[in-house]
């Protein structure tokens, strides 16, 4: 019987999930690097990017997406396509709460 190439698993040799543990680790102590420094606004965004950074990491090789057929790439940037949207419309909900003062009597004297 034939074997499918989508039977085969990859295994990782451990250098490499000592070397993302070690990335990881570098990049927490970055971020707490970052919170002690006064970037103003700036602060959240350098947080989130490297948050969103790890989080990549993570997704790619401890969940082996890097190594997952096409299938398994395309749901999981489906699925980040679909957080996006939910998180647009929250946030345009949110960020234009104050726009209108619907259902009040506006007085012109």
């Amino acid at each position: 019987m034939a074997e499918h190439s989508h039977d085969q698993h990859h295994v990782v040799p451990l250098k490499i999930y000592y070397g993302i543990f070690a990335i990881l680790m570098v990049l927490t102590a970055v971020t707490v690097g970052v919170a002690y420094i006064d970037l103003g606004p700036m602060n959240t965004v350098a947080a989130l990017a490297i948050a969103c950074f790890k989080a990549m990491i993570v997704v790619l090789y401890f969940m082996h997406v890097k190594y997952s057929t096409r299938l398994i790439k395309l749901t999981v940037i489906a699925g980040l396509y679909w957080m996006v949207i939910l998180f647009g419309l929250t946030l345009s909900d949110y960020l234009t709460r104050g726009w209108g003062t619907f259902g009040q009597q506006i007085s012109l004297q």
